[in-house]
């Protein structure tokens, strides 16, 4: 099983936050697009999506399937098969995918990125929400999908514990 990579985090202007991962996921690169920038794909590991206009300036609705949020937004960049990017209300903000060829070229390597406004709670709660679905993408990628119906929030929060237990650094960008 591949080992989802911590995310990092920068904060500016006390309260914008970047969220950075980076992940190499042994599937081809259509495969994962699919995964990131479909209607199709994207419940399976994160958010129903209806409508998503696969276009710059298209359309765009995440409703996460946890429980959580509905966000409405746009496409603000979108290159087939290498960059889909949505930005949508609070509180997720901008979210970007950024797939390439891994070194071989059987395997991809996933940037996501997220870009939003919040206190430090909320900065936690999104590292550890974004780490676990990643861990949901890798699982759905190799054959299992995530059954929304069976999730419950307990990976969420050993993982929201090691990021905040790693945090000893961040007074040096969080103010």
């Amino acid at each position: 099983m591949t080992e989802i990579p911590l995310g990092r985090s920068e904060t500016h202007d006390g309260d914008a936050h970047l969220l950075r991962y980076a992940s190499e996921l042994p599937h081809p690169q259509e495969r994962v697009w699919a995964a990131v920038a479909s209607p199709e794909g994207l419940p399976a590991w994160l958010c129903a999506a209806d409508p998503l206009e696969p276009r710059l300036g298209g359309r765009v609705t995440l409703r996460w399937l946890n429980g959580g949020a509905e966000v409405v937004g746009r496409v603000t960049a979108w290159d087939p098969d290498h960059v889909a990017e949505y930005t949508v209300g609070a509180p997720h903000g901008r979210i970007r995918f950024h797939l390439e060829p891994a070194a071989g070229g059987a395997s991809t390597v996933l940037r996501l990125t997220n870009e939003f406004r919040g206190d430090r709670e909320l900065l936690l709660d999104c590292l550890a929400g974004w780490h676990e679905h990643l861990e949901r993408l890798r699982d759905a990628l190799d054959g299992h999908p995530t059954d929304w119906r069976d999730w419950t929030p307990e990976r969420w929060r050993v993982l929201r514990d090691r990021y905040e237990r790693d945090a000893a650094p961040w007074p040096k960008w969080v103010p």
